[in-house]
């Protein structure tokens, strides 16, 4: 496992785990890098060597949620059958976690964080540039890959706003529809 040594948590992903239950309790603009040092159980100085500012501990948070979703979009690229529209499959399945968990949470989080300070989202802004550009050049059918992506995107957004109008019922019809669009081939 990435970031332990003999099994033992790093003390950056205790910091950034620590960092994630807070962010999920009281949210981005009362965290404290005290807080945080205390919740990891390491020393303000055992943080700052890892994180020497709070923008530098939320970057760090933007940057693991980016490398969770690209590791799931990987994992299931062993589950998906070949065909058309592979990379917008994998995308929008990937996508669909972020709504699950404590990545949601620590997403909400984020993008509160964000509103005060929009640089934050900048690994998120090239992470979308780098998806455009994967699906412009590999989808079999780049509108159905253009408009599966979108849908995905929406629904975590109003999701994420706290503002979806659907049941669970309605968005689990709306993610078969984006299936349907883009081939069927990602186990769920």
């Amino acid at each position: 496992m990435a970031g332990c040594v003999r099994g033992r948590k790093s003390s950056r992903e205790r910091i950034l785990n620590a960092a994630a239950e807070l962010v999920s309790e009281i949210g981005s603009g009362r965290l404290t890098l005290d807080a945080v040092a205390e919740r990891s159980g390491l020393s303000k100085g055992g943080l700052l060597y890892n994180f020497p500012t709070k923008e530098a501990l939320l970057q760090g948070m933007i940057q693991r949620m980016i490398d969770e979703v690209s590791g799931e979009r990987e994992a299931l690229r062993s589950q998906a059958e070949p065909g058309r529209n592979l990379e917008a499959r994998l995308c929008t399945a990937a996508l669909r976690k972020l709504r699950e968990g404590e990545m949601k949470k620590v997403a909400n989080g984020m993008l509160a964080a964000s509103a005060e300070n929009p640089r934050l989202l900048e690994p998120v802004r090239e992470v979308i540039r780098e998806t455009l550009e994967t699906l412009k050049a590999t989808s079999d059918d780049l509108d159905a890959a253009l408009l599966g992506w979108l849908a995905i995107e929406g629904l975590n957004s109003l999701e994420m706003h706290g503002l979806s109008p659907f049941s669970e019922e309605e968005r689990e019809r709306i993610v078969q529809a984006v299936n349907r669009l883009l081939g069927k081939g990602i186990a769920e």
